[in-house]
């Protein structure tokens, strides 16, 4: 898994960036999926789960809803946090 943060980045750095990352997407409903799994669920990730987070957060918005919304099956690495997210933010 490739980390796409700044190398020997601080996890509290991390954990900032990522959550700034999740409320400002390309589209509202991401914003409010992950900007309401960001603020109350990344804190509890692991290091290796906030990398693929961080990975996962690359990918399309419009793929990411499908995922989140149960139109498409969200790809095996990701379906554990895209459930997780859709839990945590209480959308659906």
């Amino acid at each position: 898994m490739k980390e796409l943060g700044p190398e020997g980045e601080p996890r509290e750095t991390k954990l900032r960036r990522l959550k700034l990352r999740s409320m400002r997407r390309g589209i509202k409903e991401m914003d409010l999926i992950l900007g309401g799994f960001a603020t109350h669920g990344l804190d509890g990730l692991s290091d290796a789960n906030l990398a693929l987070y961080d990975e996962m957060l690359s990918e399309s918005d419009h793929d990411m809803y499908q995922w989140a919304s149960g139109q498409a099956a969200a790809p095996e690495r990701f379906a554990g946090l895209i459930e997780q997210a859709v839990k945590g933010s209480k959308i659906f």
